[in-house]
């Protein structure tokens, strides 16, 4: 069985590293499914789930908030400012930080306000999103 080395890390800590037969996430450009062998990339993610199928036959799932993809033919490196591990997602917390941020989408005073509105808002709408696909899975 083929696998290839995973790490998920955040601004804070380690998130996951372990061994994988299948990783997918959400790019750029769309969804990015990466087995062991898949040539070398690098690129932007979007904020949403990172699935991670485990050499044990396990999963892991984890949330970023959006990072940057680095893949080599053993070795994935997912770097985020923000990456929550599944289990640790609460839906009440998103729920209402989503709220707040289309509150400050309707109040925006400028253009940068507005912005920063928009961004917070397709994070939270992306984690909610997220959770909504991890409880599926179990």
């Amino acid at each position: 069985m083929s696998t290839i080395r995973v790490d998920v890390v955040s601004a804070e800590e380690s998130i996951f590293s372990g061994d994988a037969k299948f990783v997918a996430l959400p790019g750029e450009s769309g969804e990015l499914g990466i087995l062991p062998g898949h040539i070398p990339l690098i690129t932007r993610i979007k904020p949403g789930a990172v699935r991670i199928e485990k050499a044990d036959g396990g999963e892991e799932f984890v949330f970023v908030a959006g990072g940057i993809l680095e893949v080599q033919p053993h070795h994935i490196t997912v770097l985020s400012d923000t990456a929550i591990r599944g289990h640790d997602l609460d839906e009440a917390k998103a729920t209402e930080a989503r709220k707040q941020a289309e509150e400050a989408v309707k109040n925006a005073q400028s253009d940068l306000d507005l912005a920063k509105a928009t961004s917070e808002l397709a994070v939270m709408a992306a984690q909610i999103a997220a959770l909504r696909k991890y409880r599926q899975k179990k």
